[in-house]
């Protein structure tokens, strides 16, 4: 049996209102210590709390949540008081002195949901994103993964996996039917299909880029106006900007979000040969390497002189003979002219590159695990003899209950539920 919880679940004071979650099987002997007596189930009621002194607290809504049907699928309480800091205080110490109680960890709520059945795997990362969440897109393929469209995609898979499973111990079961054959082809056939589907999963966005944002590097050489242009497109003074070449020594990053949309903007050390300065020579090679991880390059420099795909951008517009012939965008940083242009490009382009508003989208553990099933279901759509597409088919089930958290590690987990704050 689980300890019982608590914690603060709103905002941190001074706020109007603290909500306080206590969940387990002592949640109801907690409530009623400081109301005195428990609300009927379900339906908040106005208390006055008293500590163990019998001194008021604070006069608080309590809501008492008996039974499995809530949100961490067993006995749960709240309290909605006063926002001030003292009287948040007060009430956890209350509840800190009654006994069975412990104050809550990191994701602790969310654990319980998760280990009692509320919600799956998937659904608790999705909610972790969307706790992260700071674009509408973040929050839009989060909240998609949270409310369980992709877990509900991988259970139509498990079953067609079963139904297939299903044939091939028929066929197990009457080896020496003539029809054999046909029967083999039709779940090879099956298989396939399922793999597919699987492989057009895979080839979606992955949830890194979503959460990381699309990467926009300004590269070009020494005094090319990237920190000019860098600075107008996070709108603020990050990077120093001097008529003086080699100014910017190391890559700067800023995170933004255009129209709802996440990109990582970098400014990059101006690209030169033959610079005798060692400490300049290390900000050409990060540089380059921020290039070589680039979604989108912005190339600043003699047209034609950057990374193959990169954007001819021509920079100080505003000057005579600083144009290029064959630009995508010319602009100006310090007119602003172009950079609404150059904004709606980078948006329009990212969307492309990003998951549509309310698809769900995978993570390196999710991706991994479905890369193993798409690879299983290769070979056993590839395989003869029963016995072995069988084992191929278990192995991409194994997959499917990982992804669902069917079959987990203690440690995995940890690491899931720590992205949690308190009290959630």
């Amino acid at each position: 049996m689980y300890d019982t919880i608590f914690a603060l679940s709103s905002g941190a004071p001074p706020a109007a209102i603290a909500v306080i979650r206590i969940s387990g099987p002592r949640a109801g002997a907690a409530l009623r210590s400081l109301a005195r007596t428990l609300p009927p189930p379900r339906s908040p009621k106005v208390r006055t709390l008293r500590g163990e002194d019998g001194g008021v607290l604070d006069r608080a809504l309590v809501l008492w949540l008996p039974g499995q049907g809530n949100a961490t699928g067993e006995d749960s309480a709240e309290i909605h008081a006063h926002g001030g800091r003292a009287v948040v205080a007060a009430i956890l110490a209350a509840l800190a002195a009654v006994s069975g109680l412990r104050q809550a960890e990191p994701g602790d709520f969310t654990r319980r949901a998760f280990a009692n059945g509320r919600i799956d795997l998937a659904e608790a990362e999705g909610l972790a994103d969307l706790l992260a969440a700071e674009t509408e897109l973040q929050r839009s393929a989060a909240a998609a993964m949270a409310g369980g469209a992709f877990s509900r995609t991988v259970e139509e898979w498990r079953a067609q996996l079963l139904a297939i499973s299903a044939h091939v111990e028929t066929a197990l079961d009457f080896s020496d039917d003539d029809d054999t054959g046909q029967g083999a082809e039709a779940i090879s056939a099956a298989i396939s299909g399922l793999r597919e589907a699987l492989e057009l999963q895979l080839a979606r966005p992955a949830a890194e880029t979503l959460r990381e944002g699309i990467r926009v590097v300004l590269a070009g050489p020494p005094n090319s106006g990237k920190s000019t242009l860098f600075n107008a497109l996070v709108e603020t003074e990050a990077a120093i900007t001097a008529p003086e070449a080699g100014t910017t020594r190391d890559v700067l990053m800023r995170p933004i979000a255009l129209d709802g949309v996440p990109f990582t903007v970098f400014d990059t050390a101006g690209l030169r040969t033959g610079s005798t300065d060692a400490i300049e020579r290390i900000g050409i090679e990060r540089a380059g390497q921020a290039v070589a991880a680039a979604d989108i390059v912005l190339w600043l420099g003699v047209e034609g002189a950057g990374p193959p795909g990169a954007w001819e951008i021509a920079p100080k517009s505003d000057r005579l003979g600083a144009t290029k012939q064959a630009h995508r965008h010319a602009v100006s940083a310090e007119t602003g002219a172009g950079l609404d242009a150059l904004r709606g490009d980078l948006v329009a382009t990212a969307r492309t590159m990003l998951p549509r508003p309310g698809e769900a989208a995978l993570g390196q553990r999710q991706r991994g695990l479905l890369r193993d099933a798409a690879r299983a279901l290769g070979e056993g759509a590839s395989r003869i003899d029963p016995l072995l597409v069988a084992e191929a088919l278990r192995r991409a089930r194994v997959a499917f209950d990982g992804l669902l958290g069917r079959t987990t590690t203690e440690d995995m987990l940890d690491t899931l539920f720590g992205r949690f704050c308190i009290g959630k």
